[in-house]
């Protein structure tokens, strides 16, 4: 009963709710979500810095995210590479003293917080040229104007960067006065043009009073109050900003300090000055603000530019852009066509005669209307991933943001499970179900950031290490049982592993090794594919006849392994391959037991397996969640996660009822599985992958559920495309096919000219 409700209840929402109809619903999402950033950025403008600058949150204790950008964490040798021949100023009181230390700790982590804190400070690094110095001028008065104009003269080397700030000591030397202020808004209005003038030549930014936490202060700082501290930041903001006319002042306002403090004043020793770890955020917004732009790091898309279109990318555009045109004036026709043969009426009988038969949809059309999709969907990646009109974030991991939505797809997995039309070992339905929980999780890993935390890493490893066995499985059952070895199933199989592939490689100007995966399933199916075409040709039509045969693929098998081993690649492949020998052959002579509810072997080898398999598979993940040392995991997970692919796969399918059963939900996203694992890179995650993509920002909860609906609309059109293209590219007529890799060949060759090309004019 449970079941016929089940089954209407699915028919009921299929009736109103079809993957046509949510393709359409991404679309219109995606159109909104497109004129809503379009017009935010032009309301509030386009500059990521001034985000960047002035507003963000935190993810955790101590990571910083920045409003609508990532921030990069540059390290000692790209610190020093950005900042050649460089030099910087920090000017003002003791806590620009504190942001100068963090500053120079990301060039030289050895440098110590040492000598008179109330006079100037130098630094410099001669391997790179960089000096960073700080000049000792507590209050905005004569002596810090006086600093300030001697760079405004023509003769002397002004700074490339200039960090300037002070107000704290105005407030305590003078008891927090109201003439103090006026004092200082005169003092600051007289440096303004300085700063100005500087600002044309070099990055000028005033640094904005952080709040102090006043339980804390001793009682001579009782005095600075955060009322204070506002109303000498409004003088500062109000006079800089109106030191130009005509134009927006080019000082810089950094002002994102204040925020990063009001969360961590509270752990500051003396309630003025901030803690270690909210000193080095600011410091490394200072390296992301004048550094990004420099050496344009793919996890710092603050206050980077959009890149510039590559000859390629123009092509490209032109190319999709003339489908879309094409298409369009081949349907206005048809449809001119279809309206002029209309059924007409017949005046007797008052009925409509069919004067028409509905024609076949022509290739030419199917393939104008499939570049036409790829070219929108191509546009759609470039906007999430290259135009900077979505925004993007940096990940976080934590353990319920990737273990609860683990739990969460096992609970729909579950939910939604039919019968299997077959019952065989790794059957069709079963196949789809692993690669698509398999899918999922790595997705589920990718977005959460886990790569972090060392025992899920090694677990994912495993997932894609069986990705492999199931290449070597699936491949080597097909090449064994049919024998066909003609070139166009090769050509159908290489067109649909590399097809989106070679299109992102051009729109999204990436390396081919950069969708690592792909390459990698590529080669090896390139292996398997020679393996078994090389003489001698040895299928199951000729070794049923003849036990000879099988010794000699054992043999054949036995030289791939050494070859394996020799070039030091994985031997999954090679696994999933024998697996399959054995399990045919074991098939062909009746062994298994392969009926509706029937275990795969007598039942106490069925349960010696199945006790063996369980405690194999726990053995591998408890020793993969004790791993402590990555490099020593990494060198055994080779040949040891084999023994958990195989126990999973015979805990799977030995027991009768499991094996006729099935989950059509993670089924339904193993058949597309290819395209997720590409997709992500640009329209799910952000920065080719070091990112999350944000399309509704401030409701986190929110956007991963819109984004991931449109990521997973846009994958299953894409596996319809290349279907529909590899009917139409790869014909089974082996001269047209030949003809046509020739065409294929000749296109790569300049595509490969044109990328010699831009590498030069690049460089």
């Amino acid at each position: 009963m449970a079941a016929l409700a089940y089954n209407l209840g699915k028919r009921e929402i299929n009736h109103y709710f079809s993957v046509r109809s949510a393709k359409v619903l991404a679309l219109v999402a995606v159109l909104l979500l497109a004129a809503c950033h379009l017009a935010s950025r032009r309301y509030r403008g386009n500059d990521s810095c001034e985000y960047l600058l002035s507003s963000g949150r935190f993810l955790g204790e101590k990571v910083w995210q920045p409003h609508s950008c990532m921030m990069h964490k540059y390290k000692i040798s790209e610190a020093k590479n950005c900042l050649v021949d460089k030099h910087i100023a920090f000017i003002g009181d003791s806590r620009i003293r504190q942001l100068f230390y963090s500053f120079v700790k990301i060039i030289n982590p050895q440098f110590k917080e040492e000598g008179n804190k109330h006079e100037n400070i130098p630094f410099e690094d001669k391997t790179a040229s960089v000096k960073v110095d700080f000049l000792w001028h507590p209050e905005v008065n004569g002596s810090m104007k006086q600093c300030i104009k001697v760079w405004t003269e023509d003769s002397i080397a002004k700074p490339h960067v200039i960090v300037a700030g002070a107000a704290t000591w105005s407030i305590k030397i003078h008891n927090g006065s109201s003439e103090a202020l006026s004092q200082y808004k005169m003092n600051i209005t007289s440096i303004a043009p300085l700063l100005e003038k500087l600002a044309k030549t070099s990055d000028v930014y005033w640094v904005l009073q952080d709040p102090v936490y006043e339980d804390l202060l001793s009682e001579n700082r009782k005095m600075i109050t955060n009322e204070k501290i506002d109303a000498y930041n409004e003088a500062a903001v109000s006079i800089l900003n109106s030191s130009t006319r005509n134009s927006k002042s080019n000082v810089k306002m950094f002002s994102v300090s204040k925020l990063i403090a009001q969360e961590t004043i509270m752990e500051s020793l003396d309630g003025l000055h901030l803690p270690e770890s909210s000193r080095e955020t600011s410091a490394m917004i200072l390296m992301n603000v004048y550094c990004n732009k420099i050496l344009k790091p793919v996890d710092g898309s603050c206050c980077q530019p959009r890149p510039p279109l590559t000859l390629i990318q123009k092509l490209a555009a032109c190319f999709f852009t003339s489908c879309i045109i094409g298409y369009l004036i081949f349907y206005i026709i048809h449809r001119n066509a279809h309206r002029k043969n209309k059924p007409c009426t017949d005046l007797e009988s008052g009925e409509e005669k069919k004067n028409i038969i509905n024609t076949p949809v022509s290739s030419l059309e199917i393939l104008l209307q499939s570049f036409c999709k790829l070219g929108l969907i191509m546009a759609y990646f470039y906007m999430c991933d290259r135009a900077n009109l979505f925004m993007k974030e940096n990940k976080f991991y934590t353990h319920s943001s990737f273990f609860i939505p683990i739990i969460y797809i096992l609970v729909l997995g579950v939910f939604y499970n039919e019968n299997t039309k077959e019952t065989k070992v790794l059957n069709r339905e079963q196949t789809d179900e692993w690669k698509g929980w398999m899918q999922l999780v790595i997705l589920i890993y990718h977005i959460s950031g886990a790569s972090t935390f060392l025992p899920v890493y090694m677990h994912i490893r495993v997932l894609v290490a069986a990705y492999l066995f199931q290449t070597g499985y699936g491949h080597f059952s097909y090449f064994w049982i049919k024998g066909d070895f003609g070139i166009h199933r090769v050509c159908q199989v290489l067109f649909r592993l590399n097809f989106l592939v070679v299109v992102l490689c051009i729109v999204m100007d990436r390396p081919y090794q950069f969708y690592y995966f792909v390459p990698l399933v590529t080669v090896w199916f390139m292996v398997i594919y020679v393996t078994l075409a090389l003489w001698p040709q040895i299928i199951q039509k000729k070794a049923n006849g003849n036990c000879f045969w099988h010794f000699g693929l054992l043999l054949k098998l036995g030289f791939l392994l050494l070859f394996i081993c020799f070039l030091a690649y994985s031997q999954v492949v090679f696994h999933g391959m024998l697996f399959a020998f054995i399990y045919l052959a074991l098939q062909k002579r009746q062994i298994l037991s392969e009926g509706k509810g029937e275990p795969l072997f007598s039942n106490k080898i069925s349960n010696f397996l199945l006790f063996i398999s369980v405690v194999s598979f726990l053995t591998y993940s408890i020793w993969a969640s004790s791993c402590k040392n990555k490099a020593e995991c990494n060198e055994l997970h080779p040949s040891v996660s084999v023994v958990q692919i195989l126990a999973f796969i015979l805990i799977r399918n030995i027991p009768g009822y499991a094996r006729s059963v099935y989950s059509s939900f993670f089924a339904w996203f193993g058949k597309i599985s290819l395209e997720l694992f590409i997709c992500q890179y640009h329209i799910w995650l952000a920065a080719d992958t070091r990112g999350i993509l944000v399309l509704i920002p401030g409701n986190p909860m929110l956007n991963i559920i819109v984004s991931t609906f449109i990521f997973v609309c846009v994958a299953h059109e894409i596996s319809q495309i290349t279907n529909d293209l590899a009917q139409i590219i790869i014909p089974k007529d082996n001269s047209s096919l030949l003809k046509r890799l020739a065409c294929i060949a000749a296109f790569f060759c300049g595509l490969l000219i044109l990328s010699s090309i831009q590498d030069k004019s690049k460089h």
